[in-house]
Order: structure tokens, then sequence, then C-alpha cells
């Protein structure tokens, strides 16, 4: 490299001109590569197979391509999903542990009165992974109805006849069922599982009847004709499963419930990482390959800072309080 010099420079200033360059380039190379160095591990709080998994899997593939580093999934399943929530709190702040919560993080708040984390004070927000519609699923078997309207009609005959299962107490697909049978004035027996990956495999057995699922772990199985759906909630048909009405369509207007999916990290995680794994995360939810599969499970991704994913948390945590006290649900 060759370096023309004004003559009014001393030889002096030059160098440290220079050496500060240099200085300012090592700098920049180490920020750069300081993480990750070694694996990162993501806490998921519920059993493989459910739809957190649905998202997290694929997310760590695409994570270990553009870093270099795996990204091992370390499954915590248990209490509505409030058992691996606590463990990643009390993790150390250092980047190499993730979270990988759901929409059921900010119900916990007013179904748990003792957790001993707190959502909002504890983590820093990352980033909104991945954000779908809930979808009504059946059994074909045990509910062998056409429609959705046949299928009110036999629920709303025989109260108590037909069960559903959830994710856990407490959980959205808990809620989900609570809000549905309200709102129809139904009574459909709840039955929680230690997640929803257990739950899916009791309904495409026959062991339960219905699901209030997200779509991320339903599709695939939906798709196969292991299971049925009848109805989407909210105001729009998915673009994924056209074929299935929503709810607003079906009489039900103010029947909206989603299942997001998000990132946090322990508080007191340095600031530049934060950045840095923001970054990552970025990048490898927008690469082709996951906006597919993403599109394939008819979720969005979630394009906040984050900043604004942790004020949507915080209005998450109001609005579940709200709908929890209406419902009247409880811990079972």
């Amino acid at each position: 490299m060759t370096f023309n010099f004004e003559a009014r420079g001393s030889r002096r200033d030059i160098l440290r001109a220079a050496a500060a360059g240099a200085a300012t380039v090592s700098l920049g190379s180490y920020a750069q590569s300081a993480w990750p160095t070694k694996p990162v591990t993501m806490i998921v709080p519920f059993p493989a197979g459910g739809g957190t998994d649905a998202f997290a899997r694929p997310l760590s593939a695409q994570f270990a391509k553009l870093t270099g580093k795996q990204l091992i999934i370390d499954n915590r399943g248990g209490a509505g999903g409030t058992l691996g929530a606590s463990i990643a709190a009390r993790a150390q702040p250092d980047g190499y542990t993730l979270f990988m919560g759901a929409v059921h993080h900010t119900i916990a708040p007013s179904m748990y009165p003792k957790l001993d984390y707190d959502i909002e004070k504890d983590f820093v927000p990352l980033a909104l992974m991945a954000n779908v519609p809930q979808v009504l699923v059946v059994n074909p078997r045990n509910m062998p109805f056409a429609d959705f309207k046949a299928y009110l009609e036999a629920v709303r005959k025989t109260p108590g006849k037909y069960n559903y299962g959830s994710a856990g107490a407490g959980t959205s697909h808990h809620l989900a069922g609570e809000l549905f049978k309200q709102q129809t004035k139904t009574f459909i027996t709840h039955i929680p599982y230690r997640g929803a990956g257990p739950a899916l495999q009791d309904l495409i057995s026959g062991n339960v009847d219905m699901m209030f699922d997200g779509l991320g772990s339903s599709a695939n199985h939906i798709k196969g004709g292991r299971i049925k759906a009848l109805m989407v909630s909210g105001t729009k048909r998915n673009p994924a499963f056209p074929d299935v009405p929503c709810a607003a369509e079906l009489g039900l207007p103010d029947y909206t419930v989603t299942t997001w999916y998000g990132m946090w990290a322990p508080k007191g995680t340095p600031a530049d990482v934060q950045a840095r794994i923001v970054e990552d995360l970025r990048k490898a939810a927008t690469t082709d390959e996951l906006k597919a599969i993403w599109a394939n499970n008819g979720a969005e991704f979630g394009n906040l800072t984050p900043q604004q994913f942790g004020a949507f948390v915080s209005k998450e945590v109001k609005r579940w309080s709200v709908v929890v006290k209406a419902s009247g649900a409880k811990l079972e």
C-alpha cells in the first residue's frame, strides 16, 4: 500500500495517525468477531415437537450457517412454559444463553401469582420472531364433521362430551379455548399437557378431540390429513390455508387470538452483544430459507426493533390480564 504524505506533516504525526488507524481497524474487527466464540444455548420452555420448536429448529440451523457456531436448543418444558423461563432468567448474562418464549409468557403473570421471574424486568427483549394465528383443529375420527357449523351444533347439543388439549394451564391454547367457550356459549373439557407437542400427538392419536393450536405446529399435520382445521382466528383467512374460514365469517367477529414467538436474553447482557444478536437474528429470519418456512407455517416475521418488541410485550401482559379475568380461567 502507498501513502502520499503532505510535506507540512511531521513524521511523528504521520506515525501517530497510522497507529490510530491500525488500532481502529483492529478494534473494529474484534468487535465484529467477539461474539459468538463458542456455541450458544437457546432455552425453549416447551417439550420438543410443539409450536416453538417449529420455528426454533430452522432458526438454529440458519444461525449456525451465518455465525459458524451452533445454536443449541435446550427444551425445558413444564408449568405452562414458566419453568424454562425461570431457568433462563437466572442464566449468566453473557450472550451465550438466549430464551425463545411465546405469547404464553405474557399470560403467565395473570395465571401464576408466585412466579420467581418477571418477563419485563428480568429479560431484555431482542426480537419478535414469528406471529401466527390460532387454529381450531380436530381429530377427524373423533369429530367427523363436514364443517364448522356441524361441529358447533354437535358441541352445543352435548355439553362436556368433547375435550380439548392445551400446552398447559395458562397458555394461549388454554385461553383460546376458554374464549371460544365464552363466545359460543359451549362447554368443552380442558385437558392440559406439558407443552403443545404432547397435546398435538394425543390429538393425532385420538386421545383428545380438538385443540386451539398455533398454526405453526399444526400446519404440516393439517396438510397431511392427520387433523382437520375448521377455523382460523381473526378477521381474514390465512394465505397458507385459503380454504379454512376465519372466525369473523363464521359469526365470531371478536375471536382474535394469535400465537407469537419472541427472543429474549437475561437482563445484564452487554449492549454490544445484544446488538450483534439482534443483527444475526434479523439476518437469519430474512433469508429465503426461513421466509419459505415461515410462509409454509402461516407465519410472519415480526419486524420490530427491540424497543418496539418490549412495548409490545408490555401491551400483551395488560391485554391478557383482562382476558384471564373475564374468562375466569384458573390453574387446574
